[in-house]
């Protein structure tokens, strides 16, 4: 076998440096740097928003089939 081959060098230099690589070390980076941001997000707790926001959602009218019911 050659020697390089033994040593763990399987691309010739010139690919190393290349558009392509530096293409796909980019896109690996941008993979990782994402699920890393989903996988820490996951684990931070759910932060509960106020009441004030949820204002404009609320209903005018109930829709229950008892007329007199909470909105």
């Amino acid at each position: 076998m050659n020697q390089l081959v033994l040593a763990g060098i399987l691309l010739p230099d010139s690919f190393l440096h290349g558009n392509f690589f530096l293409v796909l070390s980019a896109l690996v980076a941008l993979n990782t740097t994402i699920y890393a941001a989903l996988a820490i997000a996951k684990i931070v707790p759910k932060v509960l928003r106020p009441r004030l926001w949820r204002r404009g959602r609320q209903r005018a009218e109930t829709r229950s089939i008892y007329p007199d019911g909470p909105l």
